[in-house]
């Protein structure tokens, strides 16, 4: 299983391409998170930071990046062009993201790489995760990065079991993956490109792409009786 089977490093992040090779799996990309921002030569960032804005450490944003009145911004951090960053979002390290996303209210993105037009606009958590060219989450979802037992995160293939070496993994998504209001990705999840996760699926394991993730509860109705 190759990174280049789920994405493309696009030329808006090619200064980053030594760390993040095509051939080697996608979670070993997470491994290179903050290599990849320890060694890149930034200019001094030009946005002005409105006085809600808290930044603090290493933090370079694109000149056209939109700022929100408040947010919190903790580096090593590089945001690229045309990003919104909205309200009350807690970007908390580690984290490197590509033109035109979304990092949405309230949301929290910790070692975590998004790659052009990722959308992330509602109450989202991306925690230890990749997030492929045109990637969005609908409102709530949840990149859960941590197992119970707090052990080694397992992907679960078809045909096997693979560790990754990673007590901390949430999900890797493929380009223009989809994944529905208040769903739960669980540690280790892998989506392919196109694949949907239907809205409030707890999913785990390896979705291949082009294929939808849905669950279905049974619904009852009885009469009022007041």
């Amino acid at each position: 299983m190759k990174a280049s089977e789920f994405f493309a490093l696009p030329p808006s992040l090619a200064r980053f391409a030594p760390f993040f090779p095509a051939e080697v799996a996608p979670w070993e990309w997470l491994k290179n998170i903050g290599a990849a921002l320890e060694a890149a030569q930034f200019g001094a960032t030009e946005v002005r930071i409105p006085p809600g804005v808290h930044v603090e450490g290493r933090v370079w944003l694109h000149p056209s990046v939109q700022l929100p009145a408040y947010a919190t911004i903790i580096g090593p951090v590089y945001i690229g062009a045309n990003t919104q960053i909205r309200p009350g979002a807690f970007i908390r390290g580690n984290v490197i993201t590509g033109e035109k996303c979304v990092l949405g209210n309230a949301s929290e993105f910790k070692n975590c790489l998004l790659l052009d037009g990722v959308q992330a606009p509602h109450f989202n958590y991306v925690g230890d995760s990749i997030l492929g060219n045109g990637a969005h989450l609908g409102a709530g979802v949840i990149c859960s990065n941590l197992r119970l037992d707090q052990g080694e995160v397992i992907v679960r293939l078809a045909d096997r079991a693979v560790p990754t070496g990673l007590r901390k993994f949430g999900a890797v998504l493929g380009d223009k993956a989809e994944v529905g209001c208040n769903a739960v990705l669980n540690p280790g999840t892998l989506l392919g490109p196109r694949a949907l996760v239907t809205p409030c699926t707890s999913f785990s394991g390896c979705l291949p792409a082009n294929t939808i993730a849905y669950s279905r509860p049974t619904l009852k109705t009885v009469p009022r009786r007041d």
